[in-house]
């Protein structure tokens, strides 16, 4: 039976589906994000059962990275020109199917090829996931609430990828870290497709810009790929520095197109914006210090501390507690009193905090004394910092332009993951490798070279993380630099008041933003 508008609804033109619509977007985004951090628990289990060399495991992930960073500026804009519902289930649809591929795979190959399509599906469902709340959500204290659900999710999703990836591989098998992706795609696709309904008047019929779309795409595969790259062979191998090269050449042209072309697949007033580009900016930097941290703990636990997957996964839940509390709690609350930078500037400032105190760790350090404040300090502050750049990331932005700008808000996070994950891991190697060469000496029995071998680990995971507190502070930085919106709550309204309108509407005829829609 359908559902029936309240009065003030209807007059305020709210779909009265929206927030069963938030529902089932957040399992598509949780599907999405988890995948990123899922697959790497089981990697070692998959890696034995397919036989897949040393050389090559490393493409489990990076197949998935390059897919998905490559294609996600052109998944936005399909889904600003094709309808972002379309875009969604169908992005859904296919996500399962190559979950299911994963799940069944028999050689590496097949497994390699799923990982690619789970990426390229990816690039097409997370920024019709983001900008469906951008075009749906458009009231300021719902808009905060949804956002807050929405943030939560971005941030915890890839702990709570560690955790589920350990139960899965301890208790099941390493394959339903693939399957395990089915049911929440096909509960999400099918929710979405009787709940969703798209704000009529919101795409964007304009032709597909073709050259943008092979140049973003080249230009975004090889920057991910010169990082992972960078990672296994080294900063200054010939094909590492051809990688950064080539990236530099294919984005620079990128922009050139853009500025030219009558309808780009990027329009530089998404990211010249000031606002907006702090938080791109500003997000794919605290992208960095979150995934190199992931990575670090995840191996101090397992390899240092000895704990089983699972209990490594739950040693991640405070953070994810801290993810929710911060943007549910926090930044939800507060995104309409306060200006987005008091709660950005803030909240990396807090994260920044807890990921000083792992600068302490050493191999016999405390979970309860050093490690957990640190991880709650850190999910505090991200989650708040989280909340209103996703927000903000598509605020303001015209309604055919939200796919793109929600595509920005992923690309800004794929970017920063594989920049992560590539400069701290080398940061910690070599701290890890100059610390043995100095202290090789004291090591004159077994015991000792085995305590040798795991403080040598412990320094080089710390001298990284000194690094991750840099990067917040920088994020921080830019926040308070860049970001001067107000609360969103009076930001229509100033608008009104002071006759803004979006001065890059062709014509000069005033173009309804998305801040303003109702």
């Amino acid at each position: 039976m359908p559902e029936t508008p309240s009065p003030a609804t209807a007059q305020a033109g709210l779909d009265p589906r929206r927030w069963k619509a938030l529902a089932f977007i957040a399992i598509a985004q949780l599907m999405v994000v988890l995948d990123a951090t899922i697959v790497n628990i089981a990697l070692p289990s998959a890696q034995t059962d397919l036989g897949i060399s040393d050389a090559n495991r490393q493409w489990v992930i990076t197949a998935y990275a390059l897919a998905f960073g490559g294609l996600l500026l052109f998944g936005g804009r399909i889904a600003d020109m094709w309808g972002r519902k379309r875009a969604f289930v169908t992005g859904l649809v296919g996500f399962a199917a190559a979950s299911a591929l994963g799940g069944a795979a028999s050689g590496e190959a097949m497994l390699l090829a799923a990982r690619a399509l789970q990426g390229a599906f990816g690039a097409l469902l997370a920024p019709a996931a983001l900008s469906l709340l951008a075009v749906m959500f458009t009231d300021g204290k719902e808009r905060a609430k949804a956002f807050g659900i929405y943030g939560a999710i971005a941030g915890g999703g890839g702990a709570i990828g560690l955790i589920l990836g350990g139960v899965l591989t301890e208790y099941l098998d390493w394959r339903w870290t693939f399957y395990v992706n089915v049911p929440f795609a096909v509960v999400a696709a099918l929710g979405a497709a009787s709940v969703i309904r798209e704000p009529s008047g919101t795409r964007n019929r304009s032709a597909l810009d073709i050259p943008g779309v092979v140049l973003s795409t080249l230009g975004l595969v090889s920057l991910v790929y010169g990082f992972t790259r960078a990672e296994t062979d080294g900063w200054s191998e010939g094909g590492t520095i051809g990688m950064f090269v080539a990236a530099a050449v294919l984005l620079g042209a990128f922009a050139l197109v853009e500025s030219k072309v009558r309808a780009p697949l990027l329009p530089l007033r998404v990211v010249t914006d000031r606002n907006r580009g702090g938080v791109y900016l500003s997000l794919g930097l605290a992208v960095i210090a979150m995934f190199g941290l992931f990575l670090f703990l995840t191996y101090y636990l397992q390899v240092v501390k000895d704990y089983s997957p699972v209990r490594t996964g739950v040693a991640f839940l405070p953070m994810v507690v801290g993810m929710i509390t911060g943007s549910t709690q926090i930044g939800a609350r507060l995104m309409n009193r306060v200006p987005a930078r008091l709660l950005m500037a803030p909240g990396f400032l807090t994260a920044a905090l807890g990921m000083l105190l792992l600068t302490q760790l050493k191999v016999d350090s405390s979970y309860p004394a050093l490690i957990l404040p640190a991880m709650v300090l850190l999910g505090l502050g991200l989650g708040t910092a989280f909340m209103p750049a996703m927000s903000l990331a598509t605020h303001g932005v015209r309604p055919s332009d939200a796919g793109v700008a929600s595509a920005m808000v992923n690309t800004s996070q794929q970017v920063g993951g594989a920049i992560g994950t590539a400069l701290l891991n080398t940061i910690a190697a070599s701290a890890t490798t100059s610390y043995v060469t100095s202290h090789v000496g004291e090591a004159t029995s077994k015991p000792a070279q085995k305590m040798l071998q795991l403080e040598a680990m412990v320094h080089g995971y710390t001298s990284a993380i000194w690094w991750a507190v840099g990067i917040l502070l920088v994020s921080a930085t830019i926040v308070t630099v860049f970001v001067n919106a107000r609360g969103e709550g009076n930001q229509a309204a100033q608008k009104k008041l002071d006759g803004e309108t979006d001065g890059d509407t062709p014509g000069g005829e005033p173009e309804p933003v998305l801040a303003a829609m109702h």
